[in-house]
């Protein structure tokens, strides 16, 4: 936008969620929503065009592309609009790709109005804005290495966790049973479990992976 407002994008596939998030910061000053997208797809097109600062991009859509996809889509363009992701999930098999992705923000569905203003205008002025459970798991990542998953890991316990044996995660992430077992003992190892079944349980509890 020119001057000192900042033109917003709202990604996300329900109509209410976006009417929520225009009412609540088209009352908010210097803030004004140029344009909706109900789909990933549509928000990188809309957000290369040039009048946009800041995306609100909702991680999960009906279908094709996901918001972590599309964040990285949006962040690799030359100055690109800031992305802060707008979910309500808040395990690292969901935070730890958007922040990969180039997400300059990661917000809860509850969080207060102030909060999400705040947000947009941290992500605008180019700095970070971390939910605060978000936040706290991230440097909790950083101070304890050893205990977090690798990406594949928490992709692997992912789909562990949804009942598919190793020769079927092997299938769906194009890796072999060996490999998938290498990774899940690994996984027992940092999570100090001995099964399938406590390794879900404990990541889950840990907020590693999804409930």
């Amino acid at each position: 936008m020119t001057g000192t407002s900042i033109g917003l994008l709202l990604a996300d596939d329900h109509p209410v969620v976006r009417a929520g998030l225009r009412a609540v910061l088209e009352t908010e000053p210097g803030i004004v929503v140029v344009a909706e997208a109900a789909t990933a797809e549509d928000a990188v097109a809309r957000a290369a065009e040039g009048d946009i600062d800041v995306v609100l991009m909702d991680l999960r859509f009906g279908g094709g592309m996901n918001g972590a996809e599309a964040t990285a889509l949006i962040t690799a363009r030359p100055g690109a609009p800031r992305v802060v992701i707008v979910t309500t999930y808040d395990s690292d098999a969901d935070t730890l790709p958007a922040i990969e992705a180039g997400a300059t923000g990661y917000l809860l569905k509850d969080a207060p109005p102030e909060e999400l203003a705040a947000a947009v205008r941290t992500a605008a002025a180019g700095r970070t804005a971390l939910a605060p459970s978000v936040a706290e798991r991230l440097l909790n990542r950083l101070r304890t290495p050893g205990t977090a998953l690798t990406r594949r890991e928490t992709e692997v316990l992912t789909l562990v966790a949804e009942g598919l044996s190793n020769q079927a995660v092997g299938q769906r992430l194009h890796l072999t049973e060996g490999t998938v077992k290498s990774h899940l003992a690994r996984v027992y190892t940092k999570l100090g479990v001995d099964s399938r079944t406590a390794a879900v349980a404990t990541a889950a509890n840990l907020g590693l992976i999804r409930r």
